[in-house]
């Protein structure tokens, strides 16, 4: 990995993290996790003795996200994770690991004292865990830092955090000091893409063309604002709805929603020898509107013999998590399953992407997937207290369609075309 100097709100940031709490917020790849790690560095070699956490989502997402690129800067033999334990081995220091998946992950760091702490994606662990790791930092001298991209204005984070810092450098890199009393010990630093002067103009065009609206206004301009409207801003049926399909190279995966008394849906989605991703064909069965509901073994025969029909093969049979008896029957019947990624918000983001730069494309005969999409909305209620949560209303196609994308992102992501191109 090749670090270049630091410059500007980088260097700027690194010096005013002075803080019990320091955080870094903004657009994606716009230096606020590398500044931040820099900072984590230098307190690591220079801090008081004491234990240090290091915490993620989960362990896996924390190991992508900053322990590799950290071997990848330092070398295996100043920096070394070791799986089995959960530590690292970061300059001559070892560092608890952790993962903050849900409510429970809390108990894993009850009775700790620490001295420093750094956190991968702070929006996305519960507050919970947030509050007791604060309690946690009871060593004279300890310190938090963390990286985050926005979420909504009524985040937990933003509200009872960000919002009431003692120091914050703004997104245009004004610096706002206050001495209220309801101010934190904390010191924030807002970045947005065009704090990062490494990237090129072509990647930031890149980039800033795979968002519209909400993810735009998040993930490229770094701004703490609302989900609300539709889901899929991009969507077009003049653009994304196509009367025939290319030839297809690969069937990645059966996406399924699961249902009994709400619709079973199915999706066939391929990677075309266009480099764009399309959903070919739907299967559904709606017991309001059809003849009653199906067993699961016959939900299993028809949809087997609904693909053998289209005389495809996929890669993968993706299941909605909650079928947990549907996947029994499969395994009954011999077919292998896959349990969806059911990241609801991630999922979203990676769909309004490809829609967004023209990579996902829908077979004008899958009319009810088609039907759905307009109407998938955020949820405003959930909205208003900080949380991103689409409308649970006709959204069967749409949870399939989500599931068959995220959980097959690692083999379509480095197989499409560029993003700057378009849908016909």
């Amino acid at each position: 990995m090749r670090i270049t100097p630091l410059v500007d709100k980088q260097r700027q940031s690194v010096a005013l993290a002075t803080a019990r709490l320091n955080v870094w917020d903004g657009s994606v790849r716009s230096s606020k996790t590398i500044s931040s790690l820099l900072k984590w560095l230098k307190f690591v070699r220079t801090c008081p003795a004491g234990p240090l956490l290091m915490v993620g989502k989960t362990e896996r997402t924390l190991k992508r996200n900053i322990i590799d690129p950290l071997i990848e800067m330092l070398g295996e033999k100043r920096c070394k994770f070791v799986a089995g334990s959960g530590e690292l081995h970061l300059l001559g220091r070892v560092i608890y690991v952790a993962g903050a998946y849900n409510e429970g992950s809390e108990d894993k760091i009850r009775g700790l004292s620490l001295v420093g702490a750094y956190v991968d994606e702070a929006s996305t662990i519960p507050e919970s865990f947030w509050v007791m790791l604060l309690t946690r930092l009871s060593i004279p001298g300890a310190q938090l830092f963390a990286s985050t991209n926005p979420d909504g204005p009524q985040h937990w984070l933003k509200v009872g955090y960000l919002d009431r810092a003692r120091l914050h450098v703004d997104l245009d890199g004004q610096v706002h000091r206050s001495d209220s009393p309801d101010t934190l010990n904390l010191h924030r630093f807002s970045f947005k893409l065009a704090d990062n002067p490494s990237l090129s103009p072509e990647y930031v065009a890149d980039v800033s063309s795979e968002f519209t609206g909400l993810w735009y206004r998040r993930l490229i301009l770094g701004e703490w604002c609302i989900a609300e409207g539709v889901v899929y801003e991009s969507w077009d049926p003049a653009r994304h709805v196509v009367s025939v399909l290319p030839a297809i190279d690969r069937w990645l995966c059966i996406a399924l929603d699961y249902g009994t008394t709400n619709p079973f849906h199915a999706l066939a989605i391929g990677l075309g020898v266009d480099g764009r991703l399309y959903v070919g064909h739907e299967w559904r069965w709606d017991s309001k509107r059809m003849r009653g509901s199906l067993t699961d073994a016959e939900y299993s025969e028809r949809v087997r013999a609904w693909v053998n029909g289209l005389g495809i093969t996929p890669s993968y049979w993706i299941v909605d998590p909650s079928a947990k008896s549907y996947r029994v029957q499969m395994h009954r019947d011999g077919q292998t399953s896959t349990l969806a990624d059911n990241e609801v918000v991630d999922g979203i983001r990676d769909v309004a992407s490809l829609f967004a730069t023209g990579r996902l494309l829908v077979s004008a005969e899958c009319k009810e997937l088609i039907r759905e999409i307009p109407g998938y909305t955020w949820d405003p209620a959930a909205s208003l207290k900080g949380e991103d949560k689409p409308i649970k209303l006709a959204d069967h196609g749409v949870d399939a369609l989500r599931y068959g994308i995220r959980t097959t992102r690692a083999i379509w992501s480095p197989l499409l075309c560029e993003p700057s191109s378009r849908a016909a």
